[in-house]
């Protein structure tokens, strides 16, 4: 291969390519993932008293928390260590592993011992739950296929994890289990699958013998601030729980967290597209072209994203209603949060290239200012407006987060607004309206009347 051929390979459009093949690669695993996790929550949906439905949900999303507090920012930095040099892998992988498996031991004491400590039900099935986060430092072993932007077996591993979870389900409703707690438990055992199939998927590719670990301090000044603002995000995310359950009531958290779990699901391809493209955004900035790679990827993400939620929008009582009539009263809430999947296109892109340029302090502030913005929104509208309150607080705060990111590349002259391709940004908002407008066209009322009907 020429210099000039290896070159292509590198920056060009092959990298592209590829980036788009492995996104594609991860949305395939996801929507298996998203699947195996609906299915669930169908199956307790109807198994489950509303009450004992929206503890589980609950009880997830402290788990969400637990699990980024476990990454803390290793995952991402041991790319951006590794994506250039190869060769520190190994070094790499065992500071990042200790890093984990410390803070595994931390989410033990406050997740399962704090269940113990409140008196929460089923404490102690929390209490076991909250061990499989011991597994997460195998997951680090992936970063050679992420590295590489050949991510076949580690979604396959994950795909087999999502899998177990959904089978370990079904057999504890077979066995006339209702506790949320032991079913969580359950949940928690497949996802520790999941970890372990992609450490053994990539075992052959990771250095043999005693390894030196890489220094501690420089990892860790690059994996605290990317850690604390992953922290941060996720507490956005998830932190309306705690406000929605004292407030609402445990049936009316499990109502939310569905709005909430569709969310997740628009809003995948955005989260996967940033994960595999970051080595590659990485080269870019070093060779001056970030914010052009940053257009070329998000620009027509964010235009079908903001089409998809037009369309979904207006269906958002029937979408719920598959899962039961109660579920109804999230319709509003589900709308605001399509909203938000739209603004997370920008923002997650925009986040991308903060984190891509080295900037983790800036994306720290960023992830902050966000958990504050949605502290203060909860805090507010709860009370006033329920859970579509919460809904409106994440709305509100993707959009301060999305305009935080945008301000920062553009004060570092990354951000090139003017650009012959900047007025392809306006492409998600008027997708959402074309979709909006669209939507009235389509004959999808019998079809949510018939799969309500089926699983009635």
């Amino acid at each position: 291969m020429t210099a000039q051929q290896s070159h292509d390979a590198m920056h060009g459009a092959g990298v592209l390519r590829r980036v788009w093949r492995g996104t594609g690669m991860l949305v395939a695993g996801r929507v298996w993932g998203v699947l195996c996790t609906l299915t669930t929550f169908a199956l307790l949906a109807a198994e489950l008293p509303d009450g004992e439905f929206g503890r589980y949900t609950y009880y997830l999303a402290v788990f969400a928390l637990l699990d980024s507090m476990v990454d803390f920012g290793t995952g991402a930095a041991a790319v951006q260590r590794t994506s250039e040099r190869p060769e520190t892998i190994g070094a790499v992988l065992r500071t990042a592993r200790r890093l984990r498996t410390i803070a595994a031991m931390i989410g033990v004491l406050l997740v399962g011992g704090g269940a113990l400590w409140f008196d929460e039900p089923g404490a102690g099935w929390i209490l076991l739950a909250s061990l499989y986060p011991l597994t997460h430092p195998l997951e680090l072993s992936a970063t050679v296929f992420k590295n590489r932007i050949s991510l076949g077996l580690p979604v396959i591993a994950r795909a087999v994890g999502n899998t177990a979870s959904l089978l370990i389900v079904v057999v504890l409703l077979q066995f006339d289990v209702r506790d949320p707690a032991r079913i969580l438990t359950g949940v928690a055992l497949g996802s520790t699958f999941g970890n372990l199939g992609q450490h053994l998927a990539a075992r052959k590719h990771l250095p043999a013998g005693e390894i030196d670990p890489a220094p501690l301090r420089d990892f860790l000044r690059l994996s605290l601030p990317l850690g604390l603002a992953a922290l941060c995000q996720q507490a956005y995310f998830y932190v309306d729980n705690l406000f929605i359950r004292p407030i609402a009531g445990d049936a009316a958290t499990g109502y939310y967290n569905l709005a909430v779990r569709i969310m997740s699901v628009g809003i995948m391809v955005a989260v996967l597209a940033s994960q595999v493209s970051l080595p590659w955004l990485t080269r870019e900035y070093g060779r001056g072209a970030l914010w052009n790679a940053i257009e070329r990827l998000s620009q027509p993400l964010f235009a079908l994203a903001g089409f998809g939620a037009g369309l979904a929008a207006p269906w958002a009582s029937p979408i719920l209603r598959l899962f039961g009539e109660e579920f109804v009263a999230a319709a509003d809430s589900l709308r605001w949060l399509l909203g938000a999947t739209v603004v997370v296109y920008l923002g997650s892109s925009f986040l991308t290239a903060v984190i891509a340029s080295g900037r983790g302090t800036a994306q720290l502030k960023i992830a902050m200012l966000g958990l504050a913005t949605n502290l203060v929104g909860n805090a507010w509208l709860v009370p006033l407006r329920g859970i579509e309150g919460a809904a409106i607080a994440t709305f509100a705060t993707e959009s301060v987060v999305a305009l935080a990111a945008l301000g920062v590349l553009a004060r570092a002259g990354i951000a090139e607004v003017l650009s012959p391709r900047g007025w392809l940004w306006t492409g998600g908002l008027l997708a959402f309206i074309a979709g909006w407008g669209f939507s009235s066209y389509l004959p999808l009322g019998p079809l949510f009347e018939s799969l309500a009907g089926v699983r009635g």
